[in-house]
């Protein structure tokens, strides 16, 4: 009996760590690697038929989808605001406003009627808004004009927008291996 307990609480928080690494992805974090390493660790310091282990295939699959992710929001990165001249400013600038357009977004989301999806949509538009004050910001301050400068950060906007949904689509498949991975013996 206990040790059935013991079981049930390791995959309990190994549920809440995948999930909560998806949830960093919507942060413009490395969400899955999160889940990538915790399916590494079960891979290894489990054994196989036990509660928890993953297995090689399942493995291959989330680095597989991981890799994807990181492919789809660098892509949608390059055809945001860089392909239209952007300076390293304004790059850097959309970045830090990005990250702290989501985290606000998760906080100002939770007024949307939607648990905790209000909180996604939150943090996702107001990291693409985030991307784009600051892309804005930052040709301003190399001395573009207004059109310019909104020109940029409209790109960096669905750039932010489009990176983040591919990169999170990308870890709910990663998470869902992680999960059918752990629970299934």
């Amino acid at each position: 009996m206990m040790q059935f307990v013991l079981e049930m609480l390791l995959l309990a928080t190994l549920t809440l760590l995948g999930i909560t690494g998806w949830g960093m992805n919507v942060l413009g974090m490395p969400g899955n690697w999160v889940i990538v390493a915790l399916g590494v660790g079960c891979f290894f310091l489990t054994s196989e038929g036990k509660a928890a282990h993953v297995g090689g295939l399942s493995l291959g699959l989330m680095i597989g989808v991981a890799l994807l992710g990181e492919v789809l929001e660098f892509a949608a990165s390059a055809m945001g605001a860089s392909r239209l001249g952007a300076s390293k400013r304004a790059t850097a600038l959309a970045i830090v406003g990005s990250i702290g357009g989501a985290i606000l977004g998760l906080f100002v989301g939770g007024i949307i009627p939607i648990p905790i999806v209000g909180s996604v949509i939150g943090s996702l538009l107001l990291g693409g808004l985030g991307a784009a004050a600051g892309a804005v910001g930052g040709e301003r301050w190399a001395g573009k004009t207004w059109d310019d400068s909104m020109q940029v950060g409209h790109a960096a906007f669905w750039g932010r927008l489009l990176g983040t949904i591919g990169k999170a689509v990308c870890g709910t498949a990663a998470c869902v291996i992680f999960l059918v991975a752990i629970w299934s013996r």
